[in-house]
């Protein structure tokens, strides 16, 4: 599986420019999907010596990703002008998610049961409340009757 993973907020807290506090469990799990042959990306909007920062930050805890805000490796030495502007991932992993992140375990999970989103229940999702009449709206009713 090729995993797109944000770094800001999702690997570490978001204190951008500054590097954030570890996120319990990022790292760890990021290295145990990777020990397990998934192909990680870091994709993030540092760029410039930012964006070494991030990478470094990471090299230092063991995780060194399989290509920075590209597809593959070659595409890091490309100029910006020939660099696709969207990745090709099965998984992006971002703390922007609509809903948020969840945490790291339950991101491992997901990833090993081979369900990465709980689709909405379709019957569900169009069920609505029935309306409930105001204050007026049955005053009115009583009158008429």
């Amino acid at each position: 599986m090729t995993i797109a993973v944000d770094f800001d907020g999702t690997i570490v807290t978001h204190e951008y420019p500054k590097i954030g506090k570890a996120i319990p469990f990022a790292i760890p799990t990021l290295l145990k999907l990777q020990e397990e042959r998934h192909r990680l990306i870091l994709w993030t909007a540092r760029e410039g010596d930012l964006l070494d920062d991030a990478v470094n930050y990471c090299k230092k805890q063991g995780l060194e990703f399989y290509a920075v805000n590209s597809n593959y490796p070659e595409e890091d030495n490309l100029k910006e002008v020939f660099r696709p502007r969207k990745l090709t991932a099965d998984l992006f992993i971002d703390d922007r998610n609509l809903g948020g992140i969840p945490d790291w375990g339950e991101i491992y999970q997901m990833i090993h049961s081979g369900h990465p989103f709980e689709p909405l229940d379709q019957d569900a999702q169009y069920q609505h409340k029935p309306h409930r009449k105001s204050l007026i709206e049955r005053l009115q009713e009583r009158r008429f009757r």
